[in-house]
């Protein structure tokens, strides 16, 4: 195990080598810091050395901050520290900030998982395939920066060669993997056979062992277990879950098949439901084509709908006519400058409200009138009756004015005011008494 007396500084050609590709990288001096890594052999042990580099005052500068050693837990560090999770760099001994920072500090060490560099450059990945004992380690075509861990895989399971250069870097550090391959021949043979499809995707390892097992496809079974993951956590799914909570996995299983989701199949699950479909039935549970029985029963669902969504439409236009003709007593159209009629169905408050520009075609006024709840009266001009004017909301329990607006709701002038609550207000109240008598 090293210590912080084998740390050498860094060779010339290497900082020769670092400046170059700094240069090649940053052409434009700035600064911020960069990482670089490059490997060397400490007391005959393989070690990864990461510099920070910078650029200040037309300046170049770099020097070590993290010493990785192959078979040591601990890393050493040296003006280097973490801050929500980024790195930062001192620069106190170098004398580019006047005062040191926490992160200021001579060699000490920490745990290696804290310090994985992942961000910084490799320089010379090359130097290892010159030692020996990783002369067959596969690392030049191993994909990813963390080469150390790697390497520790590779000491331990010799498959990891194996999975490198068969294009599944993704895997070579991995221990499930590994202690299969080490076990399971003909998990080998399988993974080198369905290396492109593995290689082209994100497959969990759950997902490897599944489709080996099961001898079923690869992304098949990772749609499943996407589902698992989605439907563990989202409330949408309530009512799927109840449904299918005692076949769960047939039922995540059809939905990977069939190349669809929760969401298209509650939308599908609500229309046959609407529709009163048996969904204990298989036929109706898990159609053959689900895309196509989809469209068809939201196709039926919206018909269904629409057929209900009329005949209540037909039946509302049907109460709210009895209910005008019940009332229609309070209409009044006598010598005065306006008159006020009452609303003879939904789409007279539809008409009103569009051509006034206020609410009383829509808000569910249609629906108070219909349960005598309140009553729509519409004020015209004497001189033009035709023409929308002010519109009444009117109280059958109160026996009062609600509401009493123009254009855009707006109040009416005084002259209208007075005839609405001093003329037709009495007058309406009288007649009502009368009806109620």
């Amino acid at each position: 195990m090293i210590t912080e007396d084998n740390i050498r500084p860094i060779p010339q050609y290497m900082l020769a080598k670092i400046k170059k590709l700094d240069n090649t990288y940053n052409p434009m001096p700035n600064g911020k810091n960069r990482l670089y890594t490059y490997f060397t052999k400490y007391k005959n042990e393989l070690c990864s050395v990461t510099v920070a580099v910078r650029n200040k005052y037309k300046n170049w500068y770099c020097k070590q901050v993290v010493v990785h050693s192959i078979h040591s837990d601990k890393v050493y560090l040296r003006d280097i520290g973490l801050t929500m999770g980024f790195i930062v760099v001192g620069w106190f001994r170098e004398n580019l900030t006047k005062y040191p920072k926490w992160y200021d500090y001579d060699w000490g060490t920490n745990a290696d998982k804290y310090f994985q560099m992942a961000t910084a450059t490799v320089v010379n990945k090359e130097f290892i395939l010159t030692l020996p004992e990783y002369q067959y380690s596969a690392i030049d075509k191993y994909e990813y920066v963390d080469v150390m861990k790697y390497l520790r895989f590779y000491e331990k399971y010799p498959q990891c060669e194996y999975l490198v250069k068969a294009g599944l870097s993704r895997y070579a550090t991995s221990k499930q993997v590994l202690r299969k391959c080490s076990k399971d021949k003909k998990f080998c043979k399988w993974l080198y056979q369905n290396k492109d499809e593995i290689s082209k995707n994100c497959f969990y390892i759950p997902t490897l062992f599944t489709a080996y097992n099961q001898n079923k496809p690869l992304k098949e079974i990772q749609k499943v277990l996407d589902f698992k993951k989605h439907f563990a956590v989202k409330d949408n799914f309530r009512e799927l879950k109840e449904v299918f909570k005692k076949d769960m996995n047939k039922f995540l299983t059809y939905l990977a098949k069939q190349n669809t989701d929760g969401y298209c199949y509650t939308d599908y699950l609500n229309a046959c439901q609407y529709l009163g479909l048996n969904m204990k039935i298989d036929k109706n549970r898990y159609p053959h084509d689900f895309k196509m029985w989809h469209d068809i029963r939201i196709d039926e669902y919206h018909t269904a709908q629409a057929l209900k969504d009329a005949l209540e439409r037909k039946k509302l236009y049907k109460k709210f006519g009895n209910i005008a003709k019940k009332y229609l007593t309070l209409e009044r159209n006598k010598k005065d400058n306006f008159i006020c009629i009452i609303a003879k169905s939904p789409l007279d408050l539809i008409n009103e409200g569009e051509k006034l520009n206020h609410c009383v075609g829509k808000m569910n006024y249609d629906q108070k009138f219909a349960r005598e709840e309140s009553l729509i009266f519409f004020v015209r001009q004497k001189e033009n009756t035709q023409r929308p004017f002010v519109t009444v909301e009117y109280s059958l329990e109160n026996h009062k004015v609600l509401q009493c607006y123009g254009e855009h709701d707006s109040k009416p002038e005084e002259n209208v005011l007075g005839y609405v609550n001093k003329v037709w207000l009495p007058y309406a109240n009288r007649k009502l008494k009368s009806l109620t008598a």
